[in-house]
């Protein structure tokens, strides 16, 4: 009876598996949806400059990607060509007194209508992390920096939003947050005091919490609109000096 014939070795006469290629499109999602991430939370100012080189570094990848997610920022018009062409990274741009007006009425009419189609879908288990994330917010307020707080408040709006079911509402949103991040992260500290005098993140969640759907429009367009006064009296202030 013949003998079975015996696997082969590793190596012996079969050829090693292809090695799989890196998915590059994977690499440009990273990179595009951390400058975004990065520009909701508020990371950068108006007026600073994003060097390619950097980005590449802190996420640990190629310069390629990252210059891709670039361009597609500047296309969108979310960032602007730095210096130097492709090669010279982009700038967040500085945004004045009037188009800051235009983007929050857009923001105010968009958030406040998606704060009142969430007001049927919320759960109890929504409530309660949107009270933690208020109370993120209270606490990280007086952190150094106000590290962290913007990150918290881009959170709450957007699980509110998300809860809305207006998908393409919310890529808009999302869109004008991207415009408005810089402004946020320049204006924070000293909005600081306003913030703590009159919680509307707070009032937006008791609504929700009631099933009160004009309720939580009121607060979300409230909250805007009360911080887009104070952000377009400082830049009106900043321009005319």
């Amino acid at each position: 009876m013949p003998h079975a014939k015996s696997a082969s070795a590793p190596g012996a006469g079969s050829k090693a598996p292809a090695l799989q290629p890196i998915d590059r499109e994977t690499l440009w999602d990273r990179s595009y949806a951390a400058l975004r991430q990065a520009l909701l939370n508020g990371r950068y100012e108006p007026g600073h400059r994003i060097v390619l080189r950097e980005v590449a570094a802190e996420l640990g990848i190629s310069l390629t990607p990252v210059r891709d997610a670039v361009n597609h920022l500047i296309a969108e018009r979310v960032l602007k060509r730095g210096t130097g062409g492709q090669g010279g990274g982009a700038v967040v741009p500085d945004i004045d007194a009037g188009q800051l007006q235009q983007l929050l009425i857009m923001r105010a009419e968009l958030e406040g209508r998606a704060a009142y189609e969430a007001a049927a879908h919320v759960t109890a288990a929504d409530i309660d992390k949107l009270r933690g994330l208020v109370d993120d917010m209270r606490r990280l307020i007086d952190a150094p920096a106000n590290e962290g707080y913007l990150d918290a408040h881009r959170q709450f709006h957007f699980h509110i939003y998300a809860l809305s079911g207006l998908d393409l509402i919310e890529d808009a949103i999302e869109m004008l947050w991207l415009r408005c991040g810089p402004v946020l992260n320049l204006v924070l500290p000293e909005y600081v005091p306003l913030l703590k005098r009159m919680d509307y993140h707070a009032s937006a969640v008791d609504a929700l919490a009631r099933g009160d759907a004009e309720g939580a429009c009121r607060a979300i367009r409230c909250d805007i609109e009360e911080a887009g006064r104070y952000m377009h009296g400082l830049l009106v202030g900043r321009q005319a000096s």
